[in-house]
């Protein structure tokens, strides 16, 4: 069968009788990235919004573990891995201690980033005589490598300090709220080809709203909205598989079962959110020997000014939750840039403040202020 075209699908969009505004949110970092690069709101009629929504893993991280993660590689005598972008992720404590993995490293902790699990057990047997820490954050995508690992077998001396979340709670939790801001959902691509189609099947089971997983091209990001718009216009709704490529049914079971087998679900937090049901990750028993937060003395701190918040005057918890635009929070392009982020929306590349900067979106809407595009100071 041909594959038709971004164009294609863009005219047929463009072709449905659109009365009424329609509000898409998308689940995935990596689908907002493609969407903004591709320039795709600027293409689609105006009566359609696409709403950015919790696909940033960085960005929920809780505060309180980065500054877990930071006392640690400060005060033991270890060696901290983390993936790339937690390391700029900003912590709240006076400006004389380190707010950052970055700056902690700065001072003379021993923190390396790294690209997967792999790396980290490698650091970890290359370096038998030494604790080495592995900060691992992520939703189920880069969950199930870590749980691949544990249950493969680890260095004795190799430690999980773990904020894995799974993605679909934080969706169920803005449907349940009775205003979820969004009238069809664009599910996310690789989230689903781990943990199978059937886990957003909710959405129009429950809530009745149209639902469709995407890939991250423009002609899978737009079969999805297409799908979802046809499903409003003829009042019927389904789960639209716009992935079959990669998404199947059931998902990865391989990688399902090291999840099943390493970790447990829990209620976890979500950095500016709160408590999600069920909607994290812990290691279980039977692997609780590698689990840092065991194996070494706790570093919470909860008298700390604005613990488990947002820095002050961020909005990066309204932006996930796709209740404002990026350059709606009143610091972006202004005390907020990639140079210097302020919030954690800011730091990652699935962070959406940091994906429409790196984009060309300079305008804070609150100021009317709008930088050169060069300038990220």
């Amino acid at each position: 069968m041909t594959a038709i075209s971004a164009s294609r699908w863009l005219d047929q969009i463009h072709a449905l009788p659109l009365h009424d505004s329609v509000r898409i949110m998308n689940v995935c970092g990596g689908h907002e990235r493609s969407i903004t690069m591709a320039g795709l709101r600027s293409a689609l009629p105006e009566a359609i919004e696409l709403i950015p929504g919790p696909g940033c893993p960085v960005c929920i991280c809780p505060e309180e573990d980065v500054f877990e993660a930071i006392q640690l590689a400060l005060n033991e005598d270890i060696t901290l891995v983390a993936f790339g972008d937690m390391l700029r992720v900003p912590v709240n404590v006076p400006k004389r201690d380190a707010r950052s993995l970055e700056q902690a490293r700065a001072l003379g902790a021993d923190i390396r980033p790294i690209a997967s699990p792999v790396e980290a057990a490698r650091i970890a047997r290359e370096h038998p005589e030494r604790a080495v820490v592995f900060f691992a954050a992520g939703f189920e995508t880069t969950t199930a490598p870590v749980a691949a690992m544990l249950v493969e077998g680890v260095p004795d001396n190799l430690f999980v300090l773990l904020s894995g979340r799974l993605t679909w709670p934080a969706v169920a939790m803005l449907l349940d709220s009775g205003k979820p801001g969004f009238d069809a959902l664009i599910a996310p691509g690789h989230v689903s080809t781990v943990m199978g189609p059937e886990e957003w099947q909710f959405v129009v089971d429950r809530h009745h709203i149209p639902a469709a997983i995407a890939g991250f091209t423009p002609e899978s990001l737009l079969a999805a909205m297409y799908s979802t718009l046809r499903q409003l216009q003829e009042e019927r709704r389904f789960l639209d598989n716009c992935y079959p490529e990669l998404v199947r049914p059931g998902g990865n079971p391989a990688a399902r079962r090291q999840l099943a087998t390493a970790l447990d679900v829990t209620d976890a937090n979500w950095r500016g959110i709160g408590v999600i049901p069920d909607s994290g990750y812990a290691i279980n028993t039977v692997y609780q020997a590698h689990d840092a937060r065991r194996a070494f003395p706790g570093y919470a701190d909860d008298a700390r000014k604005r613990a488990g918040e947002m820095p002050p005057g961020c909005d990066c918890a309204k932006v996930v939750l796709g209740k404002i635009y990026p350059n709606e929070c009143r610091l972006y392009g202004l005390a907020c840039t990639p140079r210097q982020p302020v919030g954690p929306c800011m730091v990652s590349d699935e962070g959406a403040c940091r994906i429409w900067w790196a984009n060309g979106v300079r305008e804070n809407v609150w100021t009317g202020r709008d930088k050169a595009a060069g300038d990220e100071s």
